[in-house]
């Protein structure tokens, strides 16, 4: 019973984040038709990087680092009191420290903005002050996402992002006649999709049974729930922070590199997050809530099982999508982004930085994995110093790379970032005696290895075959996605259906339970 509700959990958390992500992509399109890689999208990037960085440091990252699993022992506990009492200091505590960094934000923008070296300064500032709200208001849905995550409901956290996106691509095309240019536009609904992302989830937050009030920010801070999530906060903050000034300086050494680079590692990164929000970032919010119970009832080997069985998963889906798209990432680029101004040159640069990110997918992915695992056992030193580590083999290596490779050599530094970071988690991870990671890493690396050599014998007809297949569906029409999304389709089906068929021809286990999933489901 236990494990069909994580299923239509996860399940739904799914498809809510496939379309969120899908709409995503969407709104990335809208930015490639009206502003291309040019210097007023390199503002735009910018701008909305500056408030989306202080997000994840003081939003998702200490919601998931430390509010869930408090809250967790909380409602574990069965005071209904306290627990009201917490989450009110929590609201507060929250509210007023990201109202002052929104204030200190919009006031000391212009210092930080020259870093980046954009030709649009004074639109920059402009866009990056209009959009610091937006942190004020992702930081309250953040928190009611832990509240309703706590109590294992997934869906409205999954539709909130939904609104975002379809907020933005609305105001982008209506608005724009009406705005001096149409990333102002694209800030509008930004600044409102992240209120509406609040907004929708309150109700739920009242319906699951939650209550809370404004209390006094020194009675916030003296709760001792408020004080355990600062404890667990402090060194994750440092790591979060490590990570977020990876993007922020990895961002100026692209902007500094010349105009168009910063926008097209945004397209790129766009591409990746697709394929990470729907499953990864998925499996990780699904998987937190139950790996914390498990780590504080001392239930170990259910602990490995969960653990054991979502690295598999990642691995089953991350590795034959990266070299499917390692195949066909110049089609891909071309179909979701090749119009009005984005042009060749706007491809060209995508494509470089593409073909350099893919193959971090698996590891990035797998750290969403690995991180919420530490987490659940209230240890947040280990991330943030695998985090500090990792970090510091990016910058390293992106200073080195960005000069002879551009773009390129930012990417390949992220990814190799990325491996460093996941070899340094599962070191850390095997640390605990409780946790199997050594006893389950050479049959991990065996399966994935075995993915490896499958994705490579599916991926070989499809170079084989692409040059003849995209000339045939380019004498058909001059429609880009008659040029471009046909052959693709046709590609993958090929690719997925070579992959699939070799898994079951060797019996795979992941694939078994997969369909036995389905079955019992059905």
């Amino acid at each position: 019973m236990e494990n069909r509700s994580r299923l239509r959990s996860g399940t739904t958390l799914s498809l809510l984040t496939l379309v969120s992500r899908v709409l995503g992509l969407f709104r990335e399109m809208a930015k490639a038709a009206l502003l291309g890689t040019s210097a007023l999208s390199d503002a735009f990037s910018v701008a909305f990087l500056i408030p989306n960085l202080f997000r994840r440091l003081f939003a998702e990252g200490s919601i998931a680092v430390a509010f869930i699993p408090t809250l967790k022992e909380y409602l574990l506990e069965g005071d209904r009191e306290k627990t009201k009492e917490f989450v009110s200091c929590m609201f507060t505590f929250l509210t007023f420290f990201v109202s002052a960094a929104v204030a200190l934000g919009i006031i000391f923008c212009p210092l930080i903005i020259p870093v980046f070296g954009l030709e649009a300064f004074d639109e920059t500032v402009f866009l990056t002050r209009f959009m610091f709200p937006f942190l004020a208001f992702i930081s309250i849905a953040a928190l009611f996402q832990g509240m309703l995550n706590s109590a294992h409901v997934f869906a409205p956290s999954g539709l909130a992002p939904i609104l975002l996106n379809l907020v933005t691509i609305a105001c982008a095309y209506l608005l724009s006649p009406f705005t001096k240019n149409p990333a102002r536009a694209m800030a509008i609904g930004i600044v409102t999709g992240g209120f509406l992302e609040a907004a929708i989830q309150f109700p739920f937050v009242l319906k699951t049974g939650f209550r809370f009030a404004v209390t006094g920010i020194g009675r916030a801070l003296k709760n001792p729930g408020t004080r355990a999530v600062i404890r667990l906060i402090g060194p994750t903050i440092i790591g979060m922070a490590a990570y977020q000034l990876n993007d922020l300086v990895s961002t100026a050494l692209a902007g500094n590199a010349g105009e168009g680079i910063v926008s097209s590692l945004q397209y790129s990164l766009r591409l990746q997050e697709l394929m990470l929000g729907v499953f990864a970032v998925s499996l990780g919010t699904v998987l937190l809530p139950d790996l914390a119970e498990y780590a504080k009832s001392g239930r170990w080997e259910q602990y490995n099982k969960s653990l054991s069985s979502a690295m598999d998963i990642i691995a089953l889906i991350t590795i034959p999508i990266t070299f499917f798209f390692l195949a066909q990432g110049d089609t891909l680029i071309r179909l979701l982004f090749q119009t009005r101004s984005f042009d060749e040159k706007s491809v060209a640069l995508t494509h470089a930085a593409f073909v350099f990110h893919i193959p971090g997918l698996f590891f990035i992915a797998l750290n969403r994995i690995l991180a919420p695992a530490f987490y659940a056992q209230s240890d947040t030193r280990s991330p943030t110093l695998a985090g500090i580590l990792s970090f510091a083999v990016n910058m390293i290596l992106a200073a080195a790379l960005v000069g002879p490779m551009k773009g390129s050599g930012i990417a390949l530094a992220l990814s190799i970032g990325s491996t460093a970071n996941t070899v340094l988690l599962l070191v850390f991870l095997n640390r605990n005696p409780n946790v199997a990671v050594g006893r389950a890493l050479v049959p991990a690396a065996l399966y994935a290895l075995k993915l490896v050599v499958f994705s490579v014998i599916a991926a070989v007809p499809v170079l084989f075959f692409a040059p003849a297949l995209n000339g045939f569906f380019a004498a058909l029409s001059e429609n880009r996605f008659v040029r471009y999304a046909a052959p693709l389709a046709v590609q993958g089906l090929v690719f997925a259906f070579i992959g699939i068929l070799l898994l079951a021809l060797t019996g795979d286990r992941q694939l078994k339970a997969l369909t036995g999933l389905f079955r019992r489901k059905r």
